[in-house]
This record gives structure tokens, C-alpha cells and sequence, in this order.
């Protein structure tokens, strides 16, 4: 058993080295990594897709990669936002690694991108523990999942540092409890903002893109607990001015020195809670 973990933890810190030095090549060009990680069916593509028009028709160079064990069809999907898309094909791994998403955007990633969106594979166990070098990692969940989500998949959501509900305009119809959703949140993932969307109605749209354009320009994002707690996480400090957003999508200005406070990436920070567990 110790030689299990042992290797488990191996392979999840050789991940995390090659993801840091990703993250730190990537902010040397500007351009800040925005994962994303959902079940399969949770509406991520067609969310993003909207994402990324909004992004095109605001000028906002973005970029998409995304991934899946078989078939082209959320590149096909996102493509027609007009914004460069490429497909991973994993041939049945269960997530993205760091050295497999450095070795897709060498020669591809336009030098002028600010956000590049991750679709990873549609799995909330195995993407968790995978740092990818990116600044803001984003847990999206659709009204029709139920409302213990949060509870059976307490490692990806307690290292997201946003949750997106995905499906809002059939919420009722499906007899969605918000408020127990966020309660079970709150519960693996105090303070993380959580925000309600819908790719079909509109509502929602472009607060994603909100909040990377945030953490791109240096904006603190939220720090889970999970992630605090590990003795071993990345972090990297900005000096910028701040805005942070209260829970309803409000701005709440703040400055910041650049000095002791620090917005936290989740790979090793994973390797922990799942050795842990």
C-alpha cells in the first residue's frame, strides 16, 4: 500500500513542477490559464462556446483547448465561436496532465492570447488532482446533477476557486434546491462564489469571462481551505490593485501590497487531500 501512494504521490509532484513551470511560461506571454472541470453533460461546451463569443466581440484574445477520450465534436462546437480551438483526443485517460497540454499548445497557442480555456475530460474525480498550470479553476454543475454534488466530489469542488451553475432556466422544472446546493458549497469550500448560469437563456453569460479577466489582470482569487491547509501548494503573488466580488457578482475594490497574500493553484494541494483520504 505504501508503495501506492508512494508513486501516487511521485507522478502527482512531477506534475506539479512541470505544471508550475507551465504557469510560469504562460505569464511571461500574458496569457493566464482558465481550467475548467464538469461531469459530462453539465452544458460546459455550450457555455463556453457563449464565453468565447463574448470574448471575441469585447477583443479579448482567447483561445481554447479541449478534452476527450474519443471524438471531435466539442472542438467542432466551440470552433464556430471563431476563437482558435484544438481537441486532445487522451485515448481513455481520464484527465489532462501538465506535459500533455504543454506539449499541445507548443506551436499552436497564438502569442497574443490572454485567456486560454481548458475543457478538460468530463470527470470530477481524476482532473482534481491535476494542477495545469492555471490561475483560476473553475467546478461547473448542472441543476439536474443534484444537490450533493459537492459532497461526493469534495476534492474538486473544495479546490475550486469558483462554482458555476450550468442549466439555471430549467431549475425550477427539475425542482432544483439552490439553497442546499450552496450549503454543501459552503461546507467543502467555505467562502468560494457561486454563481448561477444558463448558455440557453443568456443569464450568467459572461461572468466567467469576468472573472478571468480578473485573475488575468491580477485580481486575488479565492483560496480554499483544502488548498491552505496542505503543507505544499503553489502560489504566486501579484501587485496590482484588486477587485473582488461579494457572492451576488459585486465589486468589492481592495488593494493589495503584493507581499503576503497569495492566489493559490491546486496541484499539490490535491496530491494531499487524495493521499489523505
Amino acid at each position: 500500500m505504501c508503495r501506492v501512494v508512494d508513486l501516487q504521490q511521485a507522478v502527482l509532484a512531477k506534475n506539479d513542477t512541470t505544471a508550475q513551470h507551465l504557469r510560469n511560461e504562460l505569464a511571461r506571454r500574458g496569457t493566464t490559464v482558465v481550467n475548467l472541470l464538469s461531469s459530462p453533460g453539465s452544458g460546459k461546451t455550450a457555455l463556453l462556446e457563449r464565453e468565447l463569443v463574448l470574448a471575441r466581440e469585447k477583443g479579448v484574445p482567447v483561445a481554447a483547448l479541449t478534452a476527450d477520450l474519443a471524438t471531435e465534436n466539442d472542438a467542432t462546437r466551440l470552433a464556430r465561436s471563431g476563437a482558435p480551438v484544438k481537441q486532445v483526443l487522451t485515448d481513455g485517460l481520464c484527465h489532462l496532465e501538465a506535459h500533455m497540454l504543454s506539449g499541445h499548445l507548443d506551436g499552436w497557442l497564438p502569442e497574443d492570447t490572454r485567456l486560454l480555456f481548458v475543457e478538460n475530460v468530463g470527470n470530477l474525480v481524476c482532473p482534481a488532482s491535476y494542477d495545469l498550470g492555471e490561475t483560476l479553476r473553475v467546478v461547473l454543475a448542472s441543476v439536474t446533477e443534484g444537490e450533493d454534488k459537492p459532497l461526493k466530489y469534495p476534492t474538486a469542488f473544495g479546490l475550486a476557486h469558483l462554482v458555476l451553475v450550468t442549466k439555471a432556466d430549467i431549475a425550477e422544472a427539475v425542482e432544483f434546491d439552490e439553497d442546499a446546493f450552496r450549503a454543501h458549497v459552503e461546507q467543502v469550500n467555505p467562502g468560494v462564489p457561486v454563481l448561477l448560469t444558463s448558455a440557453r437563456s443568456g443569464d450568467g453569460v459572461g461572468a466567467l469571462l469576468d472573472r478571468a479577466l480578473d485573475a488575468a489582470s491580477g485580481a486575488l482569487v479565492h483560496q480554499p481551505v483544502m488548498a491552505r491547509q496542505s503543507p505544499s501548494h503553489h502560489t504566486h503573488t501579484h501587485t496590482h490593485a484588486h477587485t473582488e466580488h461579494d457572492e451576488d457578482g459585486r465589486d468589492r475594490p481592495r488593494t493589495h501590497s503584493g507581499r503576503g497574500e497569495q492566489a493559490t493553484a491546486p496541484g499539490a494541494s490535491a496530491a494531499a487531500a487524495q493521499t489523505r483520504a
